[in-house]
């Protein structure tokens, strides 16, 4: 039986942009997979659970774990720290798990020079109009800020190119089916595969 090397799978999308949800139904849907759970300075959502959506802490704490070097990537976005703890993706690593990171683009640069066998998608609603409507449905944010975050969704569809894959994402099972695709191309490629020798007995 092949062995093979699991990776990371980053997502990236501006905000409102469906990149949570996606990534919570990727792992529903697929083994061997995990959704790494960030920390973050931000308050929780209505809805979100300590531990389950992120880890909530304090700004004091998450700059003493800043410091002491426990972050594989960091990022300060929209006046809020979030962060991807080394632990958590050796944790992942150990037990043979492709490992999901649903982070922003600052997070996402900074973790591909860390992990060189991480892959990058960027995924996008079908238009400016639809993310603007969709960040007003979820009641979270102020008209301010919804301006705020749409400003800085422009910015970050500037950083594309820099992304493997782009997953326009205006149809959940649609993109979900894309997105698997995504993970089930990566995990039969020949590079992934551990034995450097082959024969018909480690094949089979």
């Amino acid at each position: 039986m092949l062995s093979r090397k699991n990776f990371l799978l980053i997502v990236s999308a501006p905000s409102g942009g469906g990149k949570t949800t996606l990534c919570k139904k990727l792992i529903e849907s697929l083994p061997d997979i995990k959704l790494s759970v960030s920390y973050t300075t931000r308050t929780p959502r209505s809805g979100e659970i300590n531990g389950n959506d992120y880890f909530f802490i304090s700004g004091k704490r998450f700059r003493e774990m800043k410091s002491k070097g426990a972050f594989a990537e960091w990022a300060l976005v929209h006046g809020n720290y979030y962060g991807t703890t080394l632990k958590n993706v050796k944790e992942a690593m150990d037990r043979g798990n492709d490992l999901v990171l649903a982070i922003d683009t600052q997070g996402a640069t900074k973790a591909r020079k860390k992990f060189k066998n991480s892959l990058l998608v960027f995924v996008i609603p079908s238009s400016l109009k639809e993310l603007e409507k969709r960040l007003k449905s979820r009641n979270a944010d102020s008209f301010e800020e919804i301006e705020k975050r749409l400003k800085a969704a422009l910015k970050e569809i500037k950083c594309i190119p820099r992304y493997d894959y782009l997953i326009i994402n205006d149809n959940i099972h649609s993109a979900l089916s894309e997105l698997k695709s995504i993970v089930i191309a990566e995990r039969i490629k020949v590079s992934r595969i551990k034995e450097k020798k082959f024969s018909l007995k480690n094949l089979l």
